[in-house]
């Protein structure tokens, strides 16, 4: 992986050279929309065909494919609600909330808590929210071992991305209990989302059949979150990200450091919809994901900003904790190297 963490790219200002990528069309959303939503139908009604007729090798072969135009869905909703897939803030927030029906993640109250994590991003005052939790290595040898195990529990790839997709869609994002102290907004947005689903999904079973709509839709659901929220983790929890306390943290070197450029194959690229370009989402949130690799081409020397290939982001599962002295992710076995007898974790 590339980084290149102090150099003088570092602490220029992006926001002048980058304005005029933030401009999104109306007729290229209408047709990245319709080539993602239409042959995810297709695909979902294909499955349904296999179900019908017996083919599970067409059952499986189709489930990736319509997993993965799922995420590409909610990385439309994920622009929509940074205001940069249409032209207009109602054609984004109706756009959003309809396509949050099928992703199961309330728009409005994701938006908020999505620009709570951009806002906040590598800050180690302000974390919690919208992101992945993570431990700098004082505090967690200062946790006692239940603390400990609970976090390694938590850190553990089966639970990451296993049990904690499951847990986030179909319970965190259905009743936003750790919000009550946010006011009405998070409650109205899930429980509306709550009702939509629930008409969508009883018109869909009402048509081909509770089992057939479950034994169809759930799996894509449970395959795309968990490929979901492993885009999410890569996308800042590498070897040389970066985080930051106090007057030391800024939003610049936050994105050009502490996202990564997820360098993905062409057609990995197209289902997730360039969110691998993820230090220039953060740079300007505001550009479209099909303006993204524009920037990369116009300016190259963003393409060795924190480079992660396919192959080397699969070394990152290890990492889970901030090491201040060394400015990295380590490792538990790293710490249970180098910790004294005293601190040694459980």
């Amino acid at each position: 992986m590339t980084n290149t963490t102090g150099s003088p790219i570092a602490a220029e200002s992006w926001q002048q050279k980058l304005k005029n990528y933030r401009k999104p069309g109306a007729l290229r959303g209408v047709l990245e929309l319709a080539i993602t939503a239409i042959p995810f139908a297709l695909t979902w009604l294909a499955m349904l065909f296999a179900f019908y007729r017996g083919y599970v090798w067409l059952y499986v072969l189709l489930l990736l494919p319509a997993a993965g135009l799922l995420i590409r869905l909610f990385m439309i909703q994920h622009d929509c609600g940074h205001g940069a897939f249409m032209p207009g803030k109602r054609g984004n927030d109706w756009i959003g909330r309809g396509i949050s029906l099928l992703t199961l993640a309330p728009y409005d109250h994701w938006r908020r808590c999505h620009a709570a994590h951009h806002a906040t991003s590598g800050n180690l005052g302000q974390r919690g929210v919208g992101d992945i939790d993570t431990l700098t290595v004082t505090e967690y040898l200062a946790l006692s071992r239940w603390g400990r195990l609970c976090y390694r529990l938590y850190r553990h790839p089966l639970v990451m991305f296993g049990i904690g997709p499951l847990y986030f869609f179909g319970l965190k994002s259905r009743l936003p209990f750790g919000f009550m102290g946010k006011g009405w907004q998070p409650w109205i947005s899930t429980m509306t989302t709550n009702l939509g689903i629930a008409i969508v999904f009883g018109l869909a079973i009402w048509l081909v059949g509770f089992w057939p709509f479950l034994l169809i839709h759930l799996p894509i659901v449970m395959v795309g979150a968990s490929m979901g929220v492993w885009l999410f983790y890569i996308q800042h929890q590498f070897e040389k990200t970066y985080w930051a306390a106090g007057p030391s943290w800024n939003v610049q070197d936050a994105a050009l450091q502490g996202s990564s450029f997820y360098d993905l194959p062409h057609v990995l690229r197209w289902f997730t919809a360039n969110i691998g370009v993820h230090h220039v989402h953060h740079l300007s949130s505001r550009i479209p994901y099909y303006r993204l690799s524009d920037v990369l081409r116009d300016y190259p020397e963003l393409r060795t900003l924190g480079r992660l290939t396919l192959l080397q982001s699969l070394k990152s599962v290890r990492l889970a904790l901030w090491d201040e002295q060394s400015r990295r992710l380590v490792s538990f076995k790293e710490i249970c190297r180098v910790a004294r007898p005293s601190e040694q974790p459980a």
